[in-house]
């Protein structure tokens, strides 16, 4: 995948706290930023992940879900 080089703008406070953490962890400033995006995709996507499954539980009506699913898949085998 191709990278896209981009500019933001940070408080110096923020700038300084960055060149420190990549100083003391031995990496670079962009390397920190991608780390920082990567673990904020995650954390974003799980919670996205979660509240789907609490918004949509038990919206199954048609009895045991489990035993559906089996029988379901048990015909795929079969075939």
């Amino acid at each position: 995948m191709g990278s896209k080089r981009t500019i933001i703008t940070l408080s110096e406070e923020d700038k300084m706290w960055l060149e420190g953490y990549s100083k003391a962890f031995n990496l670079s400033v962009a390397e920190v930023i991608r780390q920082g995006i990567k673990r904020l995709r995650e954390t974003h996507e799980s919670e996205a992940y979660h509240k789907l499954v609490e918004n949509t539980r038990g919206i199954w009506k048609e009895g045991d879900g489990l035993k559906y699913q089996m029988d379901i898949r048990s015909e795929w085998e079969s075939q």
